[in-house]
């Protein structure tokens, strides 16, 4: 999921906008079966999703889930509809309809060992939401507690309410940091939390996702298609010069991987896979990725 850099959320309950979502240009659409679906709308959730995935075989865009709490009883209904989907691919050699399950309110590696357990014996990768103070304080260790994690997803407002804290910049920075680090420490990307902002100029958003791409996450969520060229274009583009990031990887390609100078500074390998990097970010922006 490195290449990710968008996940394009669709209420479960909603069977009219998942052909909308997955043509969107989002290089991932999570069907939410959560926070999404008002409690007395989960079965007809569940249905919409059951139908979807017993459709043609694969597709463009990579399906994921996100799942009721798996220790709820919501939850395991959700986690056997998956794991019956999945295993119903398998036996007629069809590509698995679920490319990942998105795993909310993760607050130890525990849970998300008992989710795999669920979703039984298959190879399914998961996501762990963090958005709980517990979550938060164990993140390292949820990243690394099974190789089937394929990254982390930091879920702002949920950590908000239960911090007692207000949802903007300067009260969640400790909290993406410490997400990113994580994921970092397993090698693993990190995806931001949504933004609430879908009219208007969306400026507000386009900071946010310039701010966590500094940071260093690897993607953002998204709750409206309106936000996607936003993100896509924030991940893209390089926010330094592209000129002295090929000035630096040029210097560096002469000198052998040695010391060298550029613009009179020192330039040593991360600046060096720093430049590269950029330089990356700053190509034509790519097909969406398979997961």
């Amino acid at each position: 999921m490195r290449s990710c850099r968008s996940i394009l959320f669709v209420p479960a309950d909603r069977p009219d906008r998942y052909g909308k979502a997955l043509t969107s240009g989002a290089h991932a659409v999570c069907v939410d079966l959560e926070d999404a679906v008002p409690p007395g709308r989960k079965g007809d959730g569940r249905a919409a999703l059951e139908g979807l995935l017993a459709g043609p075989d694969g597709g463009a865009v990579p399906l994921l889930v996100r799942t009721n709490e798996a220790g709820s009883a919501k939850g395991r209904v959700d986690m056997e509809l998956l794991a019956t989907a999945q295993r119903r691919a398998a036996d007629a050699a069809k590509v698995p309809p679920v490319a990942a399950v998105m795993l909310p309110k993760v607050r130890s590696a525990g849970n998300v060992r008992e989710a795999l357990r669920l979703l039984q014996a298959n190879t399914t990768p998961v996501l762990p939401l963090i958005e709980t103070a517990l979550g938060l304080e164990n993140a390292v260790e949820i990243a690394g507690a099974a190789p089937r994690v394929a990254g982390l997803v930091f879920g702002g407002f949920d950590l908000c309410l239960e911090l007692g804290a207000e949802p903007c910049w300067e009260s969640l920075l400790y909290a993406r940091s410490r997400v990113v680090h994580a994921a970092a420490v397993h090698s693993l990307p990190a995806f931001d939390m949504p933004s609430r902002q879908v009219g208007g100029d969306l400026a507000e958003l386009r900071e946010e996702t310039f701010r966590v791409r500094r940071l260093g996450f690897s993607g953002k969520t998204a709750i409206h298609p309106a936000q996607l060229p936003v993100v896509h274009q924030a991940f893209a583009r390089s926010v330094g010069d592209p000129e002295h990031s090929r000035r630096i990887v040029e210097a560096d390609r002469q000198a052998h991987g040695g010391p060298v100078l550029v613009d009179g500074k020192m330039v040593d390998r991360p600046i060096v896979e720093a430049a590269k990097r950029a330089l990356e970010r700053n190509a034509p922006d790519p097909e969406p990725p398979t997961l």
